[in-house]
């Protein structure tokens, strides 16, 4: 026990967030809102058969993030094939950049965004010429 199972990521613009991850990361969406008695979609973020885990968008109870406070909370880092590719298409819709893209020497490489809502998340590609 104790291994990560879920993830939530809150936000106040529901269907902006849903295409944003959407788009970026290719993720599917499944309305629970009727088991969490509020917003809640259920994220699909890949093939059961693959490393990872699913997650959820669900209704921010409060105010937004303010850009440049800490961290509160968890940031999740997805892997992707290829990091240039999905950099452009966080612009692309509405993400921000938050930490530039940095070697992890002989591992990967990594670094974090933004999304519209103001949320952190991080995105890894495993390279090991990375440095």
């Amino acid at each position: 026990m104790g291994r990560v199972v879920h993830f939530e990521i809150h936000v106040s613009d529901m269907e902006l967030a849903k295409k944003f991850y959407g788009e970026v990361f290719g993720w599917v969406f499944e309305d629970w809102s009727s088991y969490a008695g509020m917003p809640y979609f259920g994220a699909v973020t890949g093939d059961a058969n693959e490393m990872g885990i699913n997650g959820a968008l669900m209704q921010r109870r409060g105010a937004a993030p303010e850009p440049g406070q800490a961290m509160n909370g968890f940031a999740c880092t997805m892997g992707v094939a290829d990091y240039d590719a999905t950099e452009a298409k966080i612009l692309n819709n509405g993400g921000k950049l938050a930490l530039p893209k940095y070697a992890l020497p002989g591992m990967a490489w990594q670094g974090y965004y933004m999304d519209p809502e103001g949320n952190l998340f991080g995105i890894h590609q495993p390279d090991k010429n990375a440095k």
